[in-house]
């Protein structure tokens, strides 16, 4: 299992116009992943209401992760949209 560790780059953290961001970043990539607080339980990372319950703020450190075909890449550009806090998914 591919994992990156990210500190999340948006003030706010993973709530509202972030968390929606993040999701639909993450599902385009067409690679299933979880994401968790450090030491926390996972959560499917395409999923909102599992995002929201995170209660991830901007700051925190997060893990990602992923066991599917081209889950390094999509990690590596998950990982990168959620440390700059940017309004997109990176091109590949």
């Amino acid at each position: 299992m591919a994992e990156r560790r990210v500190t999340i780059g948006w003030a706010e953290g993973l709530h509202a116009r972030p968390a929606s961001v993040f999701v639909k970043a993450v599902t385009s990539t067409g690679v299933p992943m979880t994401i968790a607080k450090e030491g926390g339980t996972p959560v499917n990372a395409g999923s909102m209401l599992g995002l929201l319950a995170l209660g991830a703020a901007g700051g925190d450190t997060v893990v990602l992760a992923a066991d599917a075909d081209g889950a390094e890449a999509a990690l590596d550009r998950v990982a990168t949209l959620v440390r700059e806090g940017l309004d997109e998914l990176p091109a590949a």
